[in-house]
Protein backbone atom coordinates (compact mmCIF):
# COMPACT_ATOMS: atom_id res chain seq x y z
CA UNK A 1 0.00 0.00 0.00
CA UNK A 2 0.82 3.81 -0.35
CA UNK A 3 3.05 5.12 2.40
CA UNK A 4 1.50 8.60 1.31
CA UNK A 5 -1.86 7.17 3.11
CA UNK A 6 -1.82 7.72 7.02
CA UNK A 7 -5.58 6.79 8.45
CA UNK A 8 -6.16 8.31 12.10
CA UNK A 9 -8.54 9.40 14.41
CA UNK A 10 -9.96 12.85 13.50
CA UNK A 11 -9.45 15.49 15.82
CA UNK A 12 -11.26 18.68 16.87
CA UNK A 13 -9.04 20.59 14.63
CA UNK A 14 -10.26 18.50 11.43
CA UNK A 15 -13.38 19.36 11.98
CA UNK A 16 -13.75 22.20 9.31
CA UNK A 17 -12.22 20.27 6.50
CA UNK A 18 -14.66 16.89 7.65
CA UNK A 19 -17.68 19.53 7.85
CA UNK A 20 -16.41 20.34 4.04
CA UNK A 21 -16.42 16.96 3.00
CA UNK A 22 -19.66 16.43 4.49
CA UNK A 23 -20.57 19.31 1.67
CA UNK A 24 -19.18 18.06 -1.18
CA UNK A 25 -20.93 14.49 -0.36
CA UNK A 26 -24.09 16.14 -0.59
CA UNK A 27 -23.43 17.79 -3.77
CA UNK A 28 -22.13 14.47 -5.44
CA UNK A 29 -25.10 12.59 -3.91
CA UNK A 30 -27.52 15.42 -5.44
CA UNK A 31 -28.87 16.80 -1.75
CA UNK A 32 -26.46 19.68 -1.57
CA UNK A 33 -29.70 21.15 0.29
CA UNK A 34 -30.01 18.68 3.09
CA UNK A 35 -27.16 19.39 5.18
CA UNK A 36 -28.80 20.93 8.05
CA UNK A 37 -26.10 20.45 10.87
CA UNK A 38 -23.76 23.00 11.74
CA UNK A 39 -19.62 22.27 11.64
CA UNK A 40 -20.41 23.18 15.45
CA UNK A 41 -23.04 20.47 15.77
CA UNK A 42 -21.06 17.95 14.03
CA UNK A 43 -17.58 18.95 16.88
CA UNK A 44 -20.36 18.58 20.15
CA UNK A 45 -21.21 15.48 18.25
CA UNK A 46 -18.27 13.93 18.32
CA UNK A 47 -15.90 15.47 20.25
CA UNK A 48 -18.36 17.46 22.85
CA UNK A 49 -19.59 15.60 26.29
CA UNK A 50 -21.72 13.04 25.07
CA UNK A 51 -20.06 11.86 22.29
CA UNK A 52 -22.19 9.80 19.48
CA UNK A 53 -20.05 9.53 16.71
CA UNK A 54 -16.49 8.71 15.46
CA UNK A 55 -14.63 10.75 12.90
CA UNK A 56 -11.67 9.30 10.92
CA UNK A 57 -9.58 10.90 8.41
CA UNK A 58 -7.19 10.03 5.56
CA UNK A 59 -4.12 11.91 5.09
CA UNK A 60 -2.24 12.15 1.66
CA UNK A 61 0.77 13.26 2.38
CA UNK A 62 -0.10 15.15 5.41
CA UNK A 63 -3.21 16.51 4.06
CA UNK A 64 -6.81 15.29 4.78
CA UNK A 65 -8.34 13.31 1.56
CA UNK A 66 -11.13 12.07 3.21
CA UNK A 67 -12.86 11.17 6.31
CA UNK A 68 -15.53 8.17 7.74
CA UNK A 69 -17.94 8.97 10.05
CA UNK A 70 -19.21 6.16 12.48
CA UNK A 71 -21.36 5.31 15.33
CA UNK A 72 -22.35 1.94 17.53
CA UNK A 73 -25.67 0.55 17.50
CA UNK A 74 -27.45 -2.54 18.16
CA UNK A 75 -29.09 -5.09 16.92
CA UNK A 76 -31.28 -7.82 18.88
CA UNK A 77 -29.76 -10.72 16.87
CA UNK A 78 -25.85 -9.67 16.50
CA UNK A 79 -25.22 -7.30 19.80
CA UNK A 80 -23.03 -4.27 18.93
CA UNK A 81 -22.42 -3.35 15.91
CA UNK A 82 -20.61 -0.53 13.39
CA UNK A 83 -22.44 1.71 11.15
CA UNK A 84 -20.47 3.51 8.70
CA UNK A 85 -22.67 6.61 8.09
CA UNK A 86 -20.09 8.24 5.26
CA UNK A 87 -16.80 7.31 3.55
CA UNK A 88 -15.51 9.98 1.35
CA UNK A 89 -12.62 10.34 -0.37
CA UNK A 90 -12.09 13.64 -2.09
CA UNK A 91 -12.39 13.83 -5.75
CA UNK A 92 -8.88 14.43 -6.85
CA UNK A 93 -7.66 12.32 -4.55
CA UNK A 94 -9.63 8.91 -5.86
CA UNK A 95 -8.20 6.20 -7.50
CA UNK A 96 -5.19 6.21 -5.30
CA UNK A 97 -5.59 3.65 -2.64
CA UNK A 98 -7.24 5.57 0.09
CA UNK A 99 -11.08 4.66 -0.26
CA UNK A 100 -9.45 0.96 -0.05
CA UNK A 101 -7.12 1.83 3.11
CA UNK A 102 -10.24 3.14 4.69
CA UNK A 103 -12.70 0.61 4.18
CA UNK A 104 -9.92 -2.22 5.53
CA UNK A 105 -8.95 -0.06 8.15
CA UNK A 106 -13.04 0.38 9.58
CA UNK A 107 -13.45 -3.79 8.88
CA UNK A 108 -10.01 -4.19 11.37
CA UNK A 109 -11.71 -2.02 13.74
CA UNK A 110 -15.01 -3.75 13.88
CA UNK A 111 -13.02 -6.88 14.18
CA UNK A 112 -10.85 -5.62 16.90
CA UNK A 113 -13.99 -4.34 18.85
CA UNK A 114 -15.47 -7.30 18.06
CA UNK A 115 -18.61 -6.06 16.70
CA UNK A 116 -21.46 -8.67 15.48
CA UNK A 117 -21.71 -6.79 12.54
CA UNK A 118 -20.76 -3.83 9.95
CA UNK A 119 -23.14 -1.57 7.89
CA UNK A 120 -23.96 1.02 5.36
CA UNK A 121 -25.86 2.58 2.78
CA UNK A 122 -25.04 3.23 -0.53
CA UNK A 123 -27.04 4.83 -3.28
CA UNK A 124 -28.49 2.37 -5.87
CA UNK A 125 -26.75 4.68 -8.57
CA UNK A 126 -23.30 5.22 -7.57
CA UNK A 127 -22.09 2.35 -9.67
CA UNK A 128 -18.34 2.81 -8.72
CA UNK A 129 -19.00 2.48 -4.95
CA UNK A 130 -21.63 -0.19 -5.52
CA UNK A 131 -18.46 -2.17 -7.36
CA UNK A 132 -15.98 -1.31 -4.87
CA UNK A 133 -18.02 -2.65 -2.00
CA UNK A 134 -18.52 -5.98 -4.67
CA UNK A 135 -15.34 -6.38 -4.32
CA UNK A 136 -15.59 -7.25 -0.29
CA UNK A 137 -18.32 -9.64 -0.44
CA UNK A 138 -20.60 -7.10 0.79
CA UNK A 139 -24.31 -8.47 1.16
CA UNK A 140 -26.86 -6.45 -0.66
CA UNK A 141 -30.78 -6.58 1.39
CA UNK A 142 -32.55 -6.22 -0.82
CA UNK A 143 -35.53 -7.43 1.23
CA UNK A 144 -34.80 -4.83 3.36
CA UNK A 145 -36.48 -1.28 3.08
CA UNK A 146 -35.23 1.75 4.91
CA UNK A 147 -37.28 4.06 6.74
CA UNK A 148 -37.20 7.22 8.33
CA UNK A 149 -39.01 10.45 10.01
CA UNK A 150 -36.97 13.65 9.18
CA UNK A 151 -37.14 16.66 11.81
CA UNK A 152 -40.23 17.74 10.26
CA UNK A 153 -42.30 14.68 10.43
CA UNK A 154 -41.10 14.20 14.20
CA UNK A 155 -42.38 18.00 15.22
CA UNK A 156 -45.94 17.34 13.12
CA UNK A 157 -46.39 13.70 14.45
CA UNK A 158 -45.24 14.79 18.36
CA UNK A 159 -47.84 17.15 18.92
Amino acid sequence: MNSKVLIREGKPADIDQVYQLIKELAVFEKAADQVEISSETLEDDAFGKNPIAEIFVAEWDGEIAGAALIYEKYSTWKGRSMHLEDLIVREEFRGKGIGKRFFEFLINLADERGYGRMEWQVLDWNEPAIEFYKKYGSQFLEEWLDCRLDRNDIMRLSK
